[in-house]
């Protein structure tokens, strides 16, 4: 339970944070998520504090269908670069329940290695119906990771709607999953998943279905082909990998290592990350005008009424949004 906001000193949270307290990044994490307006105004706070600490890790974003084997493929990795010396942050956002808020927080339970690694943190947040099921405080959470010291920040989305898109543009590198046995699965694939994607890993290439994987990437490579690239400077390899078995993890990493270094030459990586911003600022500024159309005492109101009016057809769109935006005082 989130303590109460006289109870929490923004400055003293950063200080715990920054020293890397765990305790702290947890109470932080809970703040930053935390509807309430008094929170929010203390999460800035916090925030802007430990602001000059962060943007110095690798974000990857990692997705795949339900059974890809994320999960496991994560936990891998993620065991993988902490032997070699990183601390790895892995933010899974679950899909909520659209009645009750609710979400499946087994990520814990499926990523048993991590789970106990000093030098790992996982951090399950429900996606509470945002676009995609992705988490509304992804972007500050991965934030507040860096500036607890850790230096791989992992993504897991849910692999459901959009939330493939809005993962892409808010990490480094955007690796997707994808299962043995192409062949009619290929004919489904979304396009726009392949368009964003800087690396395609098919999984649970080992034993019998190591045959299966290596013809699914050989399917895979004929379908981004015909793709124009997202970048001159890069093109998305297509390699085989088993997260369970632990094979082709240390070469998937190799590449992005090649990735980053060449983004950087290019000038492409700070370019894509100062869009991330401008792009963050714009959907925050989205979000808080529309909490304030809803909440407003002067549009509230009126809202449902003329919500009502709409869906009767007695009221045409454009005027319900023209009094509205006069009551907001957005017209001249």
């Amino acid at each position: 339970m989130m303590k109460k906001a006289s109870s929490l000193d923004p400055e003293k949270l950063a200080a715990d944070l920054t020293a890397g307290k765990r305790a702290a990044l947890a109470r932080a994490i809970t703040l930053v998520e935390s509807k309430k307006s008094e929170h929010r105004h203390m999460a800035h706070q916090l925030i802007q504090k430990v602001l000059p600490l962060t943007g110095r890790a690798f974000r990857l974003g990692i997705t795949g269908v339900p059974g890809v084997g994320k999960s496991t493929s994560i936990d891998t990795l993620g065991s993988n670069l902490t032997a070699a010396g990183h601390k790895v942050a892995v933010l899974a956002v679950d899909p909520s329940s659209t009645r009750t808020g609710g979400s499946i927080l087994g990520d814990k339970t499926r990523m048993a290695r991590l789970a106990i690694d000093p030098d790992a943190f996982i951090r399950p947040s429900p996606s509470a119906g945002t676009l995609g099921g992705v988490a509304a405080k992804t972007r500050e959470t991965m934030l507040l990771c860096e500036a607890a010291g850790f230096d791989v920040i992992l993504v897991e989305t849910v692999g459901i709607g959009q939330s493939e898109t809005t993962v892409a543009d808010m990490v480094d590198f955007f690796l997707v999953l994808m299962l043995p046995g192409a062949g009619d699965e290929l004919q489904g694939i979304k396009k726009g998943v392949l368009e964003i994607a800087d690396m395609i890993a098919v999984n649970k290439a080992e034993g019998e279905g190591a045959t299966r994987a290596r013809s699914a990437a050989s399917d895979y490579r004929a379908a981004l082909h015909i793709l124009a690239p997202k970048s001159p400077t890069w093109t998305p390899p297509v390699i085989t990998i088993s997260g369970l078995e632990n094979e082709g993890l240390d070469h998937l990493w190799e590449q992005i290592g090649i990735f980053r270094e060449r983004m950087q030459a290019s000038g492409e990586w700070q370019e894509k990350r100062s869009q991330q911003q401008v792009a963050w600022m714009w959907d925050m500024l989205q979000q808080r005008m529309m909490e304030a159309l809803k909440t407003n005492s002067k549009t509230a109101d009126r809202l449902k009424v003329l919500e009502s009016s709409v869906r009767k057809g007695t009221t045409a769109v454009s005027l319900a949004v023209d009094e509205l935006s006069d009551l907001m005082g957005l017209q001249d």
